[in-house]
This record gives C-alpha cells, sequence and structure tokens, in this order.
C-alpha cells in the first residue's frame, strides 16, 4: 500500500473527488480528509489521530531502541552471571525494552504532529484540504488520473510506502 497526499482546493471538489474513489472501491477507512479546524466535512473521512500525529513512527522507533537497549542489557546481564542463564531471560529482557520503548515512545509521538503534514498546513489554514488516500502500489497512475479529473492543477508530492504493510 501507498500513501498519496494532495491538496483540494475546497470542500465541493473534495466531495467529487471522494465519491469518485468510492465508486472506484476505495473504502472510506483509506480516505483520510484533514482540514483546518471547525470545518464541517459532512460526509467525508476526516483524518484520525493516527494521520494527525507522528504515533505509528515513534511507535516503530521506540520498539526498536527498546529492543535494542534490552538486547545489550540482557547481553551485560549473561557476562556478568558467568553465562550461568540460557537466553530465555535475554529473550525476556528484549520484549520487556521493546514494550516500553514503543508505548514511550508512542505517548510522546501523540503529542507530536504528523511531519509529513506539517508541509501542508499554511495551505490547510487558508482553506484547502488535505487529502490523503491509501492504495495499492499498481492503483496509483489510474487514482492520479480519476483525481487530476476533477482537480487537474494537484500535485501528488507525498507518495510513501504504508507501515505496517498489512493496514
Amino acid at each position: 500500500m501507498r500513501r498519496i497526499y494532495f491538496l483540494a482546493p475546497n470542500i465541493e471538489i473534495t466531495h467529487k473527488i471522494v465519491d469518485e474513489l468510492r465508486v472506484q472501491g476505495i473504502e472510506d477507512r483509506h480516505l483520510h480528509i484533514l482540514a483546518k479546524r471547525d470545518t464541517p466535512l459532512k460526509d467525508l473521512p476526516e483524518a484520525t489521530e493516527f494521520q494527525k500525529t507522528d504515533f505509528i513512527p515513534a511507535v516503530e522507533r521506540g520498539a526498536a531502541l527498546g529492543a535494542t537497549t534490552g538486547l545489550l542489557a540482557g547481553l551485560v546481564g549473561l557476562r556478568f552471571a558467568g553465562y550461568a542463564i540460557a537466553g530465555g531471560p535475554i529473550l525476556g529482557i528484549l520484549v520487556y525494552g521493546a514494550t516500553i520503548g514503543a508505548m514511550m515512545s508512542g505517548l510522546a509521538g501523540l503529542q507530536v504532529g504528523n511531519s509529513k503534514v506539517k508541509k501542508y498546513e499554511e495551505a490547510i489554514e487558508q482553506g484547502e484540504l488535505l487529502v490523503m488516500v491509501d492504495i495499492a502500489k499498481e492503483r496509483i497512475e489510474e487514482i492520479s488520473k480519476i483525481i487530476t479529473k476533477h482537480h487537474p492543477k494537484a500535485e501528488f508530492e507525498g507518495i510513501e510506502p504504508l507501515l505496517p504493510p498489512g493496514y
């Protein structure tokens, strides 16, 4: 899956684009609209906290850092224990470190705006709507043509892979 980011100039064009994407089989869970605060989106799928913040990337970084720290702590503990303990405690410390790292980083990530969305903040404050569409890599060109049919000036700057892939 890939996420396409583009700006729509107003709510009417956004409605036309979203309706067309729905006809093409794209479900609302793969459509995310971010607008200026207090903009009535009506039946448009609003972006959730996961799209508005850096929660997911922060969890990923925290899990990796926590797992690495847990592994190093386990190896140090193994060295001082004279290799008397088996691999089970090391694995437990690794999992514990990954869990704590993911939780702490995730909580911190909820407080930080999405770094991918930051470059669109000024346009959003001026009344434009940021549309994020999650689609299969093979459909990018097809969906881009549908979007440009309604909004010829749309620029697809933010095509990026989605993590985790099963999302």
